[in-house]
């Protein structure tokens, strides 16, 4: 299993973006849906969840709309970080949100605890597959995920740490803005990376860079190219001894009335270069 290290320009160059592209708004939509589904489990949210539901409590927004907002203020933190937004990158600052809020809009909480427990269950296993699909789809790294990968490329921390950090940071802040912590959380928190690991292999698109050599190899062979032209002289047709392609039809012993003849008719002089 090999994720590719690619710019955004080589993200887009690198082959079957159609089944990529599908595969990462799938993904995303996917991913929104989880979110939605572990907030009305009421049973603990995703870590940046908790953050994003304790800001939505204090401002005039939907917490779709906060996780937009909240994507695109991490995404200034890539400047420092010296990071590149993919398409992935901006698909997923949008589209997550709007996923989210569209589900929060028809999923009401569901009654007694055994139905949120599946909700919470669901929301988890559903997420996994959500990252493993858009991570897979290589189109780019989210705004948190790459802030993450560029603050270990920066500082040369290991990724656990660099991770637990900025997840604990966010969810403190978030439970005291009024954010919901619970087994919800810790269980993501848990299960998340070994769930996303067994899922990856199944969903990274390969990537290769034959391609493009192989759709040049398809063509039909060019025709063999002309010889090269060569260029003589007048003196070079009349000398003796020249190949008679180069002399035309004049013996070497008329190279002065080949040299008149020419230039009566108003061809150069000798010793303008001619085509052979």
């Amino acid at each position: 299993m090999d994720l590719a290290n690619l710019t955004p320009w080589e993200q887009l160059r690198a082959g079957r973006l159609s089944r990529r592209m599908v595969q990462l708004l799938v993904g995303l939509w996917l991913y929104g849906v989880s979110m939605a589904l572990m907030i009305r489990s009421t049973l603990g949210q995703l870590p940046w969840d908790v953050l994003h539901y304790g800001v939505a409590l204090h401002i005039p927004l939907s917490i779709g709309q906060v996780v937009v907002a909240t994507s695109f203020l991490v995404l200034l933190l890539w400047i420092p970080l010296r990071q590149a937004p993919g398409l992935g990158t901006l698909a997923n600052a949008v589209l997550i949100g709007v996923a989210l809020d569209v589900t929060l809009g028809w999923l009401d909480a569901p009654p007694g605890l055994p139905l949120r427990a599946a909700l919470m269950l669901a929301g988890v296993g559903l997420n996994a597959l959500a990252t493993a699909l858009y991570i897979g789809a290589q189109l780019g790294p989210g705004p948190r995920d790459g802030l993450m990968t560029g603050w270990v490329r920066r500082s040369g921390l290991s990724i656990r740490l660099v991770r637990t950090s900025l997840e604990v940071l966010v969810v403190a802040a978030g439970w005291l803005l009024g954010g919901v912590v619970g087994v919800g959380t810790v269980l993501y928190a848990v299960a998340i990376g070994p769930l996303t690991q067994l899922l990856l292999p199944v969903c990274l698109v390969p990537l290769t860079e034959a391609e493009p050599h192989r759709r040049r190899a398809s063509r039909p062979p060019r025709a063999a190219a002309a010889p090269a032209r060569r260029w003589v002289t007048l003196q070079d047709r009349a000398r003796p001894g020249a190949p008679l392609a180069d002399r035309g039809e004049h013996a070497p012993g008329e190279a002065a009335a080949a040299t008149r003849a020419y230039r009566d008719q108003g061809l150069p002089r000798p010793g303008h270069v001619i085509p052979a």
